[in-house]
């Protein structure tokens, strides 16, 4: 999955495949990479639109959705 890369001190980069509604994120800390299922196109256009990307995925994402580690 392509991810794009911003500004934040919590995420390296993020990814959105509306194929599979699959949200990708890779995470600065320790490089891991992380899916989320079942994740709404409107959403992550509101996420990555966010002024912390970092706040909006604590407060929206982590613990919302199915999720895997990929790499």
């Amino acid at each position: 999955m392509d991810r794009q890369y911003i500004e934040s001190s919590m995420i390296a980069s993020i990814g959105f495949d509306p194929n599979t509604s699959t949200l990708e994120i890779e995470f600065k800390k320790n490089g891991a990479v992380w899916q989320y299922y079942d994740f709404p196109e409107s959403t992550y256009y509101e996420f990555i639109g966010s002024v912390s990307v970092g706040k909006f995925f604590l407060a929206h994402i982590k613990g919302q959705y199915s999720e895997n580690q990929v790499g």
